[in-house]
């Protein structure tokens, strides 16, 4: 893997314990020689992540629409900072910079983006990992409600088996590496009704 795209709070949450775990990221992927590829703001866990890839020395890409410059104040320090027109260009330019993508703890926009590119995983799109840091559980009830889905039959438990969940940076990197992709022959079956 060359680069890791991760999605963040531009908040830093309630507990220091979410800042923490994005500077650990950071400085997990320099460490396995990764570039982040990520939302581009200097705020938040987005600043902390990029913060600690630069400091450890390792690359850093963001990837900023030209609205949210000021908003989520675009990190002036970065090895490279994308300035795009729009949100689908953003998310578009940040899946093709990357080799894989982690969510850690963050609002609407953190889970949107990764669920797009979660299902874009599951209909063949690429065949590339998608995990969660759980830190502190904050993910728990989120893999409660996939789990859910997989009962009532929304979702295929293949799909579901997308979304790899660990603890903490360094296990989930390890559990990207043992990562292999699979290929369900068919995500929708016409003949349950």
């Amino acid at each position: 893997m060359k680069r890791i795209c991760v999605f963040c709070g531009s908040s830093a949450g309630s507990q220091p314990e979410y800042r923490a775990c994005a500077e650990q990221l950071g400085t997990e992927l320099t460490r396995r020689k990764i570039g982040l590829v990520y939302g581009g703001g200097n705020v938040g866990l987005m600043g902390a992540i990029a913060d600690s890839v630069l400091e450890a020395g390792g690359e850093a890409i963001g990837v900023i629409p030209e609205h949210l410059m000021t908003r989520e104040i675009g990190h002036n320090r970065l090895t490279k900072l994308h300035i795009v027109c729009s949100m689908h260009e953003r998310k578009a330019l940040m899946a093709d910079l990357s080799d894989a993508f982690i969510a850690l703890p963050g609002g609407f926009g953190t889970l949107e983006e990764f669920f797009e590119v979660l299902t874009w995983s599951q209909l063949g799109l690429h065949a590339k990992p998608c995990g969660i840091v759980n830190v502190m559980g904050y993910y728990t009830p989120l893999l409660g409600m996939l789990d859910h889905a997989v009962q009532k039959c929304f979702l295929k438990p293949q799909n579901r088996a997308l979304v790899l969940a660990r603890d903490t940076p360094s296990e989930l990197l390890q559990a990207f590496e043992d990562w292999r992709p699979v290929h369900v022959e068919k995500w929708l079956d016409r003949d349950t009704r």
